[in-house]
């Protein structure tokens, strides 16, 4: 894609296109390389575009650029903090809860999160060609509890639609697959990848799809997104948010309780907000459970229930995740 090429790379460049002086942030040029050389720095112009200007604490900034704080080390952060290792039998499949696996379609993204979960996850011995992906279908077929396959990454939907088409042609051939849930990032910071060939192949399937989007903050909902998501439910698509709870960036009631209003009033469901998985590099993201807790009591007060996500936390040992204070 264009804008994915066009996207910016370089900490120093970001700081520019926002009018702001890279010796005066936190950190100052040095931090921000540092960062970077830890974890690549990628944003798309149209999610910068949702940032303000002169403003170094903007939430949606904050949620990308790199910080000298990711070279800290500190306990308890490990880079496999679900040990998701554990339960990859196979080259691209995860298989922690009994009916549902999770694929890794790319270690690709539009845009680098400096909280992903992920970012240290082994994508090169995950990838999914032809024999891995034929690896997989037999593991289906061993396995006829699962019912529901998830696309997620990296970003699933930066597989080309081709590609995507295929490999869904061979999970319909399977009767017991009756799901397919796409978590993803990218039509939040690209709305334009919501085209015709993708919602082509999203109307065609026999599958019941889900798109999981994960929204963060209030900010990142524009008109091109709603746009965007109104071709989604006009084609059947069911969408739910999932959010990570983020010190500095949306842990207010207020915050989340927008976002709720937000997306509802796009035809997105609030699914999950998740309690901060301990991920190396970015303990300066992480709130504590007690202050999470709070923070939810707040919004069961001041939201319908139906806008308000579940709380959970995940934990490698457990069969599904934890609710927390509810």
């Amino acid at each position: 894609m264009t804008e994915l090429r066009q996207a910016i790379r370089d900490p120093l460049e970001l700081c520019r296109e926002l009018g702001l002086n890279p010796q005066e942030l936190r950190g100052q040029t040095p931090g921000l390389q540092t960062g970077d050389r830890l974890f690549k720095t990628l944003v798309p112009r149209s999610f910068v575009k949702r940032m303000q200007k002169g403003n170094p604490q903007d939430p949606l900034l904050l949620q990308v650029l790199p910080s000298p704080d990711e070279s800290l080390e500190q306990p308890g952060f490990v880079t496999d903090p679900l040990q998701e290792a554990r339960f990859n039998p196979l080259p691209g499949l995860i298989h922690k809860y009994e009916s549902r696996v999770l694929l890794t379609l790319s270690g690709a993204c539009a845009i680098n999160c400096r909280y992903c979960f992920r970012r240290h996850f082994p994508y090169a011995d995950n990838s999914l060609g032809a024999g891995a992906l034929q690896a997989i279908l037999d593991y289906l077929k061993a396995h006829p509890k699962i019912n529901e396959v998830i696309f997620s990454g990296g970003d699933p939907l930066a597989t080309p639609d081709r590609r995507l088409q295929e490999i869904v042609t061979q999970l319909e051939a399977l009767p017991q697959i009756q799901r397919l849930r796409i978590h993803t990032r990218l039509p939040v910071v690209l709305p334009s990848r919501v085209d015709a060939p993708l919602l082509h192949w999203l109307q065609a399937t026999r599958l019941k799809v889900i798109l999981v989007l994960h929204i963060n903050h209030p900010q990142e909902i524009n008109n091109e997104l709603t746009t965007a998501l109104g071709q989604l439910t006009s084609a059947g698509i069911t969408l739910f948010n999932q959010s990570v709870l983020l010190r500095g960036i949306n842990d207010r009631p207020e915050i989340l309780a927008e976002l709720s209003e937000k997306l509802f009033a796009a035809d997105v469901l609030p699914y999950y907000l998740h309690a901060f998985d301990p991920i190396e590099g970015a303990a300066h993201f992480a709130t504590d459970d007690t202050q999470a807790k709070n923070l939810y009591a707040q919004l069961l007060a001041s939201l319908p229930g139906y806008l308000v996500p579940k709380l959970v936390r995940e934990y490698s040992d457990q069969p599904s995740k934890t609710p927390l204070g509810w």
